[in-house]
């Protein structure tokens, strides 16, 4: 069974943070720059929060804040659904759908190691299926 681990390492990429300073302006430029729905919010080389697309519309937009001078740290979600490097898949989509949730990043002791989305498992899972069909087309070819 993959692991949380395993994605991160075929996903590469670098990891979205913020210091809770920062502004939902600044948070949402993030975002947008690097197509992406959330960025973690990091104090100290603590993780203490989640800032994502649903807290600018929620906690934000809704309540009509001003996005450039509202700390994250006042509109971000905390505390945050992590997963572990040995975290399968599937439990990692059993959680977002309980919570309700698109974003997990993965921690090891106080360390981020990455972020995995919904949409990185969608590609997971697809790539496991195509796979599946080619072994199952080679097999049924040669008999």
């Amino acid at each position: 069974m993959a692991t949380a681990e395993h994605l991160l390492v075929v996903k590469g990429g670098s990891i979205a943070s913020l210091g809770p300073a920062a502004t939902v302006l600044e948070a949402a430029q993030l975002m947008n720059d690097r197509h992406i729905g959330s960025v973690l919010v990091i104090d100290n080389d603590r993780l203490v929060g989640i800032f994502t697309e649903r807290d600018v519309l929620r906690r934000v937009v809704a309540d009509q804040r001003d996005p450039a001078s509202t700390p994250i740290a006042e509109v971000m979600t905390s505390p945050v659904a992590c997963g572990a490097p040995h975290t399968t898949l599937n439990e990692l989509r059993s959680v977002m759908r309980r919570r309700k949730i698109r974003h997990i990043p993965i921690v090891k002791g106080r360390r981020v190691l990455g972020m995995i989305s919904i949409g990185d498992l969608n590609q997971a899972e697809h790539d496991v299926q195509e796979q599946t069909i080619q072994y199952l087309e080679q097999y049924m070819s040669v008999t």
